[in-house]
């Protein structure tokens, strides 16, 4: 037979055996042993390592119909040919191996041991052949051993092996035991007839027959064959395969095998691999495994193991480390019982319930003792079955699995062809979608798999035997369905199933017992009296001559099979009734539908209308999909209907929506039912030219998917196949009535099929061959039709938009578009997208119909060779496709004219945007929907608000934003206006997708922006809308979002005529005089740069001298620049212009000089004296911008460094951004520094010097030594420290004080690497370092240097700051803190945008997705180092230590720390105007790159947005939300800030340094210019001017404690997302525009245009439309409005809400001075002043009145002891009242300061008393703004008031008039007046009280 085959499928091997063997002789050898398994006898003997050979064999030449197996020697020892040194007893296995024709043939293996003989030689190599019905066998051949040595030492291995094609084990065990027997016995039998008898038995038929044989030894054996040879037979090996592995392994074997995973079995015993390998397959059945199958595999071929293709393989557990290495193999190892599943390899499990009941099932099965063992009393325990009825129980539990699986499968198969063979398809989507389960992996994989397709194949047809399984599926699936939940009802029909299974293998149990000899006890260690001999072939081969010849007279056996038609069974079911959750109430759902349709078809078309969106929504169900295909099939008459346009656009958009939701498999049959409703529905558009629905729904995916066309097909030929055989019945039934024909209409395909097979043989060859070409042509014209089909819906209806081909790539071999889809959707910029045209030119210009033809032809080839159509017919259909497809493109060019000429539907009328003044529109409106983009509350989600989205509308380009208006496509949402727009300059991204729209669920193409200011606009073009308006709005989009240079933003053409719209003649126009306006602008910069230095000159002449011992090339400092040169180069030189003295104050003016004139800083006019006194001084040194283009102007540096020190200093930093002052502490003096980074040599030079520098220090190192001077410099500078010694660093600080924190611990903490270089306290500067005494013992002296403080930190990178050592000597020290980079802002920004505005809806909706991407963009761990970095800078320069903070290149990450620093530090910067100041100076001064970072110009496009100052923004924002009273400002003054510094809508944030906005001439030119125009330049301006009308920047909580430092929060636990990021106003836009924002006035409610006069002012807020600030204002706006209103009202001049509101607040500060102590610092006065005030309740009187902190926090951050807090809390308990009591103020009828005597000898005081009519009592108080009320006189209870006399203690001064009397019923009160006049004022008004009671 050739080589062993190893990897062959055997695939026919159990159907061969089911044919006659040999049961009676025949005088025709071939035909003789035709299909019986002949096996070959052996015996083959080895020695050491040796190499197996083959002695002798039975039959000498092969039979014909078996060959001889090559290579039998390796299967006879796996492990392998070895001596070995004793006698082992004799082993037995059962190798299996499969052949060329995937034939198994058994090879039974007996080995013995036999001593080596030295001197022996080969005696044979030769095989013989011999031949025989059962077996073919061989005898011995023996080979010379390779080590000689004395008899006896070395046993050499022999064996006997018995080849078969049946499998009968026991047989082949008795009949190779007999011969070794008689061999060791001595029997005197002759082994020649032994074997000759053996190879001449005759065996039974299969089917249930038994024989009995014999040998001619004395011996008797009985063949039992079992009743169905379809099943497999198992004997024990299921059960043991249990027992070895357990119920949980063996189902994933079992799983793995079906779902073509590798499989290896490990074991010491060969006979328990080939066990294991039979039980396997055993519970595979009904499928068969086809696979490579090697039950034991030999050591020699163990590399099979790394074939590619999946196999079941046992191997000696002694090779296991061979296996190690397979990465893709599960490996069962049944010796110790484990499975091990690579990580690799994903095995699908069950279907649920499936698997689960499954597991229940078997564990009953196999431990029955489970269910009793927790009983009190259990009953004796039933006898446990035995191990062979147990295997037949667990195959059994298989057998009903597979039921269950293949439920109605009979019912998926489509009968292709009958005659002359039959030809059988399984529908696998329609299957899947029936049983619900096509989500499920491991069925899906089982269907794809060979075994499903063998399986096919052979039960699929019609006619044929049938067995247990086909009985199970077909009529026991109700009986298990009703089962499943009643254990004992499974477990009985397992045990049922388990007889039949065991009736088969054992057909007569009460056989006559074999009788077979056996060798004695112990008989292989007695020496054998010879070696096995040598036989004679001559004797074997006669007698197997003589039993030949004895049956070639006998006939030969035929053995009957009983055929018949294979039962259906029931249709199916799911297999799990999954509720389909949403559509539970399916049946209203279905009237929807059914309502819909007929009123379309009645022409009830605004009923129809009215209900369409509820159609939409329903058919989402599968059940209303049906419905609509069974409704619409209705309205078909002969294959036609004719529909009006209205009644067309509802079907198609019905069509459409029903074929949206169906995957490309279509399981469900949709598509299948609409195929043919899509060429019957069509429209008249012109005489002669129709349009069918299939031209308006080709945009599913469905029709480009061959699986789905093959489907239909074969369904379709099955039907007319069907109705070939049906249609003589017809004639039949008109002679015997009806009921035949009801009959024969219930008949199944199948039946047809299988009734046809019956009549097949009986046929006449004619008749045979009319059927077989009446078949084959209902194919070919089956197949002319779909070609004709496809050809609808493959052909778009403008073939020159090809979008079909573009959208699927499954077509023909478009690979190459889809390929450029991918890499045009993952364009990642703008730039990228716009400048990859669309990425389908190769889909453009191939022609469609080319691809159309293509994919026909592949689809006719395919199903024509499968279904047997002829070879010409074949050709015929090539020819044909072409011109099909031709003709169609042909009809289609006729509708597409026609159709472009239809009315178009009318579309609402486009909403025009409002604009701002200057703002204009570029692009007018382009029709699109905006989609809904995964932010829920848009589209009505969990917020459960209406949906707005998707809305239909226009999407305008103007030259300043992106605006999209529009209405919601939702009719009962109702006429909102739905506005979505941002700045063109915060565009970050731009895809185009191609979206569904949302009302005709076409596929269109799309754009989705998405920008920085957080907005979204997904949007789809309408049809109207062709690609090159698509295209060019892009184009435009794209030069407005990258203008080439900044002075193309809108900032700077608002107001000119230049706008980037327009053609470009009229920019080349333009060209000349911009261009010389700005070489004006920068000449003037330029001019007036040179004059600054003037006015310095000015000031002077003494201060050189004033200074200590200056260098003497000091002199020279001056520098003027000459018109022509560049601003950078410095020419020193005496001669200088005359002063001007504008250009230098406009210097002076600036935010920066302001701000260090309030910080004490110094005057230009003082650092220009160079006054001793001060430490620091402004210097020129920069105003050219020399030194470091990135600084300002001016520049704070210590008053000891000279100016051109400054300039050597500065080499040593990134950028030349030396440190320099920008902030000195009030309290402590410490200042605040910033720098960039240190070049790496600065570094070096400045702290590896471990001693004094050397006088002779070479010139490198020169740079470094200035840096250290200047730093010197500034350390010398601070008061406190400049007689300290140099020992105060934190070095010096032992680790004891520092307690478990370790230095810096806090900063380390965040870092996700670790620590920091040097460790100081966690919180340096905070309560920790309070309580450490110092160290020489004294205690410690809050108010003096604690020794342990370094007088200066420097903040700095911890990578730049590598292995440096701080000298100890010097005043400074080095903090190297861990931060991130730009480009990390950036990707974190990213992440965030997306988390915020996810662009598609979430998976899984709800908060944790949103939570886990915010998480994952690592937004607030960013913001949190920030936090946590400033937290430490403020308390260290709290404590009185300066810090230096020298990140990066000085301007994003320093920019941040250093801003907030100052921010938390000062409360002047909590103010507007300090904010202002913060963010000029910090920001805009010291060279943030705004509009590198942003992107906004061409050059910036690549670098992409990094929003480092809108991150500032955000950690302002925490901080306001932990410290809500110290802000003036309010919480919208950032997100408006937030939003324009994105918009470019201002040009105070544009350009990256005040160099540069020079150069433009922005920095100076506002002052003149301004007067005349309108529009605002600069956001500081627009915010004052809106402050004057409105309160929205204000932050009425304002009430600042004036020493505040505050310290935030920064654990991330703590931070808020700032709900800029996700508020969202659709029915205005974004609020920043406020001009736009405040819509027109709405008309009130009485005198609404539409007649109506509703008597309600309430109105309806909705999430996410409405702005709920504006429709809710907060009490205080509410009541200025109100003012306002009432004060045009009475016609007043409105005041400006400012003075309103400061007014109130003097009043009641007048009113209320608590505790006497001076005016509290505003209205709003804490009453727990040491607390945090951030958390808790706030308590407000009315619009006005104290705020009550209620939050009374553990920490407390300024260090207030207990009993203050205690006290404090007291104090405002008794406030919390006030609010309730009647306001005094209205209640005081008379109030003033008397002085009252008090109880006996008590002095006198003065106290306020206030009278009160209302209560009728006389209060008094402590003082005036008391608000507890110390004692009250009844005025019920006074008698008299009558002038009083001093007594003693008495004031001095008064007039003795001024006293007065009062006598109440219990005793007298004694009152003193200031003077006569008011104490006669004070009798009169209690007189007149008494008097009114």
């Amino acid at each position: 037979m050739g080589p062993l085959c190893l990897g062959r499928p055997p695939g026919g091997s159990a159907s061969r055996s089911t044919d006659p063997s040999l049961a009676s002789p025949s005088s025709d050898p071939q035909c003789l042993w035709s299909e019986a398994s002949a096996p070959p006898v052996w015996d083959v003997s080895g020695s050491g390592e040796g190499q197996g050979q083959i002695l002798q064999r039975f039959p000498e030449k092969d039979w014909e119909d078996n060959p001889f197996p090559q290579g039998i020697e390796l299967f006879c020892q796996p492990s392998g040919w070895q001596l070995c040194p004793e006698r082992n007893p004799p082993t037995f296995f059962v190798a299996v191996l499969t052949d060329i024709n995937s034939e198994r043939h058994y090879c039974a293996c007996l080995t013995f041991w036999e001593p080596a003989e030295p001197t022996q030689e080969v005696v044979c190599t030769e095989d013989t052949t011999e031949r025989e019905e059962e077996a073919d066998e061989g005898g011995p051949v023996q080979l010379s051993p390779v080590t000689p040595g004395p008899p006896g030492q070395l046993f050499a291995p022999k064996t006997l092996v018995l080849v078969s094609r049946l499998d009968h084990a026991e047989v082949f065990r008795n009949s190779l035991g007999l011969i070794y027997t008689i061999h060791v016995e001595g029997l005197n039998v002759g082994l020649e007839n032994v074997i000759g008898n053996l190879l001449t038995c005759i065996i039974p038929l299969a089917g249930g027959s038994q024989r009995t044989i014999s040998l001619g030894a004395g011996d008797r054996q009985v063949i039992q064959t079992p009743l169905a040879d379809s099943l497999p037979i198992s004997r024990c090996s299921v059960a043991l395969l249990f027992r070895q592995l357990g119920i949980t392994n063996v189902l994933s074997l079992f799983c793995a095998a079906l779902t073509e995973h590798k499989v290896l079995f490990l074991s010491r015993s060969y006979q328990r691999l080939s066990d294991a390998c039979r039980g396997l397959l055993a519970l595979l059945f009904p499928l068969r495994y086809s696979f490579t199958y090697v039950p034991i595999l030999p050591a020699q071929l163990l590399e099979v193991l790394s074939t590619p293709t999946p196999f079941i393989i046992g191997v000696n557990a002694a090779f296991q480390a061979e296996t190690q290495e397979l990465l893709d193999v599960i490996v069962a190892d049944l010796d110790g019982g484990t499975v091990t599943v690579p990580e690799c390899v994903h095995i699908p499990p069950l279907p649920e319930p499936l698997q689960s009941q499954t597991h229940s099932v078997l564990s009953m099965v196999l431990d029955p003792e489970l269910e009793l063992a927790d009983l009190a009393f259990p009953p004796p325990s039933a006898n446990a079955s035995s191990l062979k009825m147990q295997d037949k129980e667990l195959r059994a539990v298989f057998l009903r699995l597979f039921a269950q699986l293949l439920q109605g499968y009979r019912w998926c198969l489509h009968m292709v062809r009958i005659h002359p063979e039959p030809v059988i398809r399984f529908h696998k989507a329609a299957f899947l979608g029936q049983r619900g389960l096509v989500e499920d992996d491991f069925l899906m994989k089982v269907l794809e798999g060979m075994a499903f397709a063998g399986f096919v194949s052979e039960r699929g047809v019609p006619y044929r035997p049938t067995d247990l399984f086909d009985e199970l599926v077909a009529h026991e699936v109700a009986r298990m369905r009703a089962d499943e939940n009643h254990p004992q009802r499974v477990l009985r029909h397992v045990k049922e199933l388990a007889e039949q299974l065991y009736k088969n293998e054992n057909p007569y149990p009460a056989v006559a017992m074999h009788k077979v000899q056996k060798p004695g006890e112990a008989s292989h260690l007695r020496r054998a009296p010879r070696p096995f001999p040598r036989l004679d072939e001559g004797v074997v081969q006669w007698i197997v001559d003589q039993a030949t010849a004895k049956m070639q007279g006998a006939p030969p056996a035929v053995k009957a099979e009983r055929r018949t038609t294979v039962p259906s069974g029931p249709p199916m079911t799911a297999i799990l009734e999954r509720s389909s959750g949403l559509h539970g109430n399916s049946a209203r759902r279905l009237e929807v539908v059914r309502n819909c349709i007929s009123y379309v078809f009645e022409g009830k078309m605004l009923e129809a209308k009215k209900l369409l969106p509820a159609v939409l929504r329903a058919l989402k169900g599968r059940a209303a999909r049906r419905c609509l295909t069974q409704e619409l099939h209705l309205h078909v008459q002969q294959n036609r209907a004719v529909l009006d346009h209205q009644q067309f656009d509802f079907v198609v958009r019905m069509m459409n929506c029903c074929l949206q939701d169906c995957t490309s498999l279509d399981e469900h049959g949709i598509a299948a039912a609409l195929l043919p409703l899509v060429t019957a529905f069509c429209r008249k558009l012109s005489p002669g030219v129709t349009q069918f629905a299939y031209s308006c729904v080709q945009e599913h995916v469905v029709w480009s998917t061959p699986q789905f066309w093959e489907a239909m097909f074969y369904g379709d030929v099955q039907t007319h196949i069907r109705a070939l055989y049906l249609e003589p019945a017809e004639d039949r039934d008109h002679l015997q009535g009806g009921e035949l024909s009801a009959r024969e209409d219930e008949r199944s395909a199948l039946d047809v099929a299988s009734e046809q097979r019956r009549l097949w043989p009986t046929l006449s060859r004619e008749k045979q061959q009319e059927l077989v070409q009446k078949e084959e042509s209902t194919v070919f014209s089956q197949a002319i039709h779909y070609a004709n089909r496809m050809s609808y819906l493959l052909l778009p209806l403008d073939s020159s938009k090809s979008r079909l081909l573009r959208e699927r790539a499954g077509l023909g071999d478009l690979e190459s578009a889809s390929n450029s889809l991918v890499t045009n959707s993952m364009a990642g910029s703008v730039a990228e997208s716009y400048d990859t045209e669309s990425g389908f030119e190769d889909a453009e210009t191939c022609d469609v119909a080319g691809a159309v033809v293509r994919f026909i032809n592949r689809f006719v080839d395919k199903v024509c060779t499968e279904s047997g159509v002829t070879s010409d017919h074949l050709k015929g259909l090539h020819v044909m496709v072409p011109d099909i497809v031709q003709m169609h493109i042909e009809t289609l060019e006729a509708v597409h004219r026609e159709s472009k000429r239809l009315p178009p539907i009318q579309k609402p009328k486009l909403l025009r945007p409002r604009l701002l003044p200057g703002e204009e529109c570029v692009l007018d409106g382009l029709r699109v929907y905006l989609l809904p983009d995964g932010r829920e509350e848009g589209a009505g989600g969990s917020g459960g608000g209406p949906a707005l989205l998707p809305a239909e509308g226009a999407v305008f380009l103007t030259t300043y934003r992106v605006i999209f208006t529009g209405m919601p496509t939702d009719p009962l949402v109702g006429e909102q206006v739905v506005v979505r727009s941002f700045p063109v300059a915060a565009l970050t991204k731009e895809k185009r997708i191609s979206v569904q729209t949302p009302v005709d669920q076409l596929l269109q193409d799309g754009l989705q922006l998405r920008s920085c200011t957080f907005q979204l606009l997904k949007m789809a073009f309408d049809e109207e809308v062709g690609s090159d308006s698509a295209e060019l709005f892009r184009k435009q989009l794209h030069k407005l979002r990258y203008p080439p240079d900044i002075r193309g933003t809108f900032a700077f053409t608002l107001g000119s005529a230049h706008t980037p719209g327009r053609p470009p003649r009229a920019t080349k126009d333009k060209g000349p005089s911009l261009r010389t306006l700005s070489r004006n602008l920068v000449k003037n910069a330029k001019r007036t740069i040179g004059r600054q230095y003037v006015t310095r000159k000015k000031y002077n002449p003494p201060s050189w001298e004033q200074r200590g011992q200056p260098p003497p090339d000091d002199q020279e400092d001056e520098i003027s620049v000459s018109e022509e040169l560049e601003p950078s180069t410095l020419t020193p030189s005496s001669a200088l212009k005359p002063s001007d003295r504008m250009t230098m104050s406009s210097l002076v003016e600036r935010a920066c000089c302001r701000d260090y004139q309030r910080l004490g800083l110094g005057t230009l006019s003082s650092s220009l004296s160079r006054a001793k006194s001060e430490p620091f001084r402004i210097s020129p040194v920069n105003r050219m911008y020399a030194i470091c283009r990135s600084y300002p102007g001016l520049l704070i540096v210590p008053q000891s460094v000279q100016d051109n020190a400054l300039q050597r200093v500065s080499r040593c930093y990134r950028q030349n951004r030396f440190p320099v002052v920008c902030w000195r502490s009030g309290r402590s003096k410490a200042v605040l520094l910033r720098s960039g980074g240190l070049h790496g040599k600065g570094v070096v030079g400045l702290f590896k010097a471990q001693n004094a520098p050397s006088p002779g220090q070479s010139q490198a190192d020169s740079g470094s030594l200035e840096q250290e001077k200047y730093l010197q410099a500034v350390v010398s500078s601070m008061p406190r420290y400049a007689d300290a010694s140099g020992r105060n660093t934190l070095s010096g600080f032992s680790s004891t004080h520092v307690g478990s924190h370790g230095k810096w611990g806090s900063v380390r903490a965040s870092g996700r690497s670790g620590g920091l270089g040097v460790d100081v306290g966690s919180r340096l500067a905070g309560r920790d370092m309070l309580t450490p005494p110092q160290a020489n013992g004294a205690p410690p002296d809050p108010g003096f240097l604690r020794p342990q403080r370094a007088a200066l930190y420097i903040i700095g990178d911890k990578a730049q700051l590598k292995g440096v050592r701080p000298d100890p000597l010097q005043q400074w020290e080095l903090v190297p803190i861990e931060v991130f980079e730009a480009r990390q802002v950036k990707a974190s920004f990213k992440k965030l945008l997306k988390a915020c505005v996810p662009g598609c809806p979430a998976a899984e909706p709800g908060p944790a997705s949103f939570l886990r991407s915010l998480e994952d963009s690592e937004w607030l761990t960013q913001i949190h180092k920030l936090l946590q970095v400033s937290v430490l800078v403020v308390e260290l320069l709290d404590s009185g230590s300066s810090v230096l903070v020298s990140l990066e290149d000085g301007w994003d990450i320093t920019t941040q720390v250093v801003s907030l620093v100052q921010l938390l530090s000062d409360p002047f910067y909590r103010t507007l105007e300090g904010f202002r100041l913060l963010v000029e100076k910090e920001w805009l001064s010291f060279g943030h790159r705004f509009s590198h970072r942003g992107a906004h110009t061409l050059a910036g496009q690549s670098s992409g947005l990094t929003p480092v100052f809108l991150q500032f923004l955000d950690c302002v924002h925490q901080v306001y939300l932990q410290f809500p009273m110290e802000f003036e400002f309010s919480p919208f003054y950032l997100k408006f800030l937030g939003y324009h510094h994105a918009s470019r809508r201002f040009r105070t944030f544009l350009l990256d340094s005040d160099y540069e906005r020079i150069e433009l001439g922005l920095l100076y030119e506002e002052k003149g210019e301004r007067r005349g125009q309108q529009a605002c330049r600069s956001v500081w301006e627009y915010v004052d001017r809106l402050s004057k009308r409105t309160p929205v920047f204000y932050n009425y909580m304002y009430a600042p404690e004036d020493t505040e430092v505050l310290r935030p929060y920064s654990n991330v636990s703590n931070l808020k997302v700032w709900d800029f990021y996700t508020e969202e106003t659709l029915a205005e836009g974004p609020p920043y525009d406020w001009e736009l924002a405040q819509g027109p006035p709405e008309p009130p409610e009485e005198e609404r245009p539409d007649g109506g006069a509703p008597q309600s002012r309430r109105r309806v807020v909705w999430p996410c439309y409405d702005s709920r600030p504006r429709a809710q204002p907060d009490a205080i706006s509410r009541l200025l409005e109100e003012l306002q209103r009432l004060e045009t009202e009475l016609g007043r001049p409105p005041e400006r809400w400012k003075d309103t509101w400061d007014r109130v607040k003097a009043a009641q500060r007048l009113e209320g001075r608590p505790d006497g102590r001076g005016t509290p610092s505003s209205l709003l006065v804490s009453s727990v002043p040491h607390h945090r005030r951030s958390l808790g309740v706030y308590l407000q009187e009315g619009p006005v009145g104290s705020t009550l902190s209620l939050s009374l926090d553990s920490d407390q951050s300024s260090g207030s002891t207990a009993s203050g807090s205690r006290q404090a809390a007291r104090r405002s308990t008794s406030t919390l009242y006030s609010q309730f009591q009647t306001a005094e103020s209205e209640n005081r009828s008379y109030e003033g300061t008397l002085y009252k005597k008090g109880a006996f000898m008590k002095p006198w005081k003065a106290r306020w008393f206030v009278l009160d009519k209302t209560k009728h009592q006389l209060r008094y108080y402590d003082h005036r703004v008391d608000t507890e009320c110390k004692g009250v006189i009844d005025l019920a209870e006074v008698e008299a008031v009558a002038p009083g006399t001093p007594t003693m203690g008495a004031p001095k001064t008064v007039d003795e008039k001024a006293f007065f009397d009062v006598k109440t019923t219990r005793r007298v009160y004694n009152f003193c007046a200031q003077d006569v006049p008011s104490a006669q004022q004070w009798v009169d008004q209690i007189q007149s009280c008494l008097s009114d009671a």
